[in-house]
């Protein structure tokens, strides 16, 4: 248990490292959920392992090896996700919690096996980027769906939020990774968009779900 919960303070400074210039000790207790003390105390340990370098009221900072620890607790947690949606059949909102735990194994063999029954993919279900077995990624940048505006004909790349509940809904109205998009109107109140896709017409969602659909024009 103890490793695990190192292992996920390791991802949170990792995650928020990727938007925000300075990853504090408030930020990580507000990310885990924790009160600053524990987080302290936490420090100090993933400075004993040699995983961050941190200095009092200064930002927190990965290290090379901790960098490359984060990143591959990530690829774990991605490649078990798309074995389970790719392989097994589950839904792409069904995974999460299952690579969560998943994650924290050591059996590297078993996450190389799973890459190789795969095919050795760049992204997990939801689009976002595995980690090789070095640690790095191939990232693509994408626009949020609310960046753009009416007329736009966009295609959705990934989601910026594996939320069950964003997925159910987005299967409920049949989007999927792949899904073209016609933008037709942009409400000014509320900046609802009014899209069409496939054989869906006149589709409305919310702008809380367009910041987190991520596109690129076809």
């Amino acid at each position: 248990m103890a490793t695990q919960t190192k292992e996920n303070y390791l991802k949170a400074i990792y995650f928020l490292n990727l938007t925000n210039e300075a990853v504090t000790v408030t930020a990580l207790g507000k990310e885990m959920n924790v009160s600053k003390p524990t987080v302290n105390n936490m420090v100090k340990k993933l400075t004993v392992n040699g995983w961050i370098e941190y200095e009092k009221y200064k930002p927190i900072k990965l290290t090379k090896l901790g960098g490359l620890a984060a990143a591959l607790i990530i690829r774990k947690h991605r490649l078990t996700e798309m074995f389970l949606v790719q392989i097994m059949g589950f839904g792409w909102e069904e995974v999460h919690n299952i690579a969560e735990e998943m994650e924290h194994l050591k059996t590297n063999g078993l996450f190389d096996r799973m890459d190789e029954i795969l095919g050795y993919p760049s992204t997990d279900p939801h689009g976002s980027p595995i980690p090789d077995k070095n640690g790095e990624f191939k990232r693509k940048s994408y626009n949020t769906l609310s960046s753009f505006s009416a007329g736009s004909e966009i295609i959705l790349r990934a989601v910026g939020d594996s939320s069950a509940s964003l997925l159910t809904m987005l299967n409920e109205k049949n989007i999927t990774l792949g899904t073209t998009f016609n933008i037709s109107k942009v409400e000014d109140f509320d900046k609802t968009m009014i899209v069409s896709y496939g054989e869906a017409r006149n589709i409305s969602l919310s702008h809380e779900v367009c910041k987190r659909l991520l596109v690129e024009t076809v």
